[in-house]
């Protein structure tokens, strides 16, 4: 009986987090947007299926990566605990052989909403982008390479050690009590801190619970990236100001432990870390206050892992570049919201 209950409790959770708000536009139009997102998808899921999008571009059948963890989404109810690799296997196998994914989806009730959630998420992970790279035939030479793959970053450079583990949705009683709705990288003062992606920067300053921080909206407008507890006195790279265009991998500040003060500048944070956090924002609503979204970034994180920004440092400044340019289509794009 206990069991029946759980199962049922978890059916209409997923249905009410699935059901769309009903808001009417400046035309007098209905329209629908997602109003909450539960991220659980496994670090093994997005590798796997991540590898299968870069090994099948360019070929005759291109397995997107977010419409597969949006099939195996809808499979699991989001709950990637339940996610097999045989799973992946399998549906990959089907799709290359010619079976369409309307035809697998069709009986999927929440497919489309899994595809929509998933695609604001890792939309522009991925893709094409030109990297600069050393000249093999003159090191002390950079070309530009064309590439297909991640085109984001992780938040820490390359060559700084950092510590983690999955803090999302612990509790936090600095002010009020709440939920922490970000992810911690443990490290040392003065870590360079990089742009997960390229867009644009929409806040720099104080705040008495994030301390320095940085907040860069990504270009669809989907996004907010939050960057928190920045190095007291000196937390930002110079060249960030609010409504700069920055590059994925440009170095936009530096980590430390200000916060949890109502006077600027203090460092209140007991332990040095970067906190980073994602707000997906499908309407203007959800923005700021009690219908904000932001997701579990541990998994992504991880994956993040695999792109790190190369930096060097002006010893006569005391501060920190990327080394190799990026390049990506539209980069310096905006869209109005």
């Amino acid at each position: 009986m206990k069991k029946r209950l759980i199962a049922f409790l978890l059916a209409l959770t997923l249905l009410y987090s699935t059901l769309p708000i009903v808001h009417a536009t400046e035309s007098g139009e209905e329209a629908d947007h997602i109003k909450w997102v539960d991220f659980d998808v496994s670090y093994s899921a997005l590798i796997a299926t991540l590898d299968y999008d870069i090994k099948t571009y360019d070929t005759d059948i291109h397995l997107n990566w977010i419409e597969l963890l949006a099939v195996l989404g809808a499979r699991y109810g989001g709950s990637f605990s339940k996610y097999k690799r045989s799973h992946l296997d399998d549906l990959a196998k089907r799709l290359l052989a010619g079976e369409s994914l309307e035809d697998i989806t069709q009986d999927m009730n929440y497919y489309d909403y899994y595809l929509e959630a998933y695609s604001a998420i890792l939309g522009e992970f991925v893709g094409q982008h030109r990297a600069e790279v050393p000249d093999p035939e003159n090191p002390e030479q950079r070309i530009w390479e064309d590439r297909y793959g991640l085109k984001v970053y992780s938040p820490i450079a390359e060559g700084f050690s950092y510590g983690h583990f999955d803090d999302f949705g612990a509790g936090r009683n600095y002010g009020y009590r709440r939920r922490h709705l970000g992810h911690d990288l443990f490290g040392s003062v003065g870590t360079p801190i990089v742009a997960i992606e390229s867009g644009t920067v929409q806040v720099v300053g104080w705040n008495q619970y994030g301390g320095w921080r940085i907040g860069i909206r990504s270009f669809d407008g989907l996004r907010y990236y939050y960057y928190a507890h920045l190095r007291q006195n000196r937390p930002y790279h110079p060249d960030i100001v609010e409504g700069q265009v920055v590059k994925a991998g440009d170095v936009i500040g530096y980590m430390g432990r200000t916060g949890y003060s109502r006077k600027e500048n203090v460092n209140g944070i007991r332990e040095t870390h970067l906190h980073w956090g994602l707000q997906l924002i499908f309407h203007p609503e959800q923005e700021e206050g009690p219908k904000e979204i932001w997701v579990d970034v541990y998994a992504i994180t991880r994956l993040l892992a695999r792109n790190q920004s190369e930096t060097y440092r002006v010893a006569e400044t005391k501060e920190f570049y990327r080394t190799y340019d990026f390049d990506e289509p539209n980069l310096f794009g905006r869209v109005d919201q």
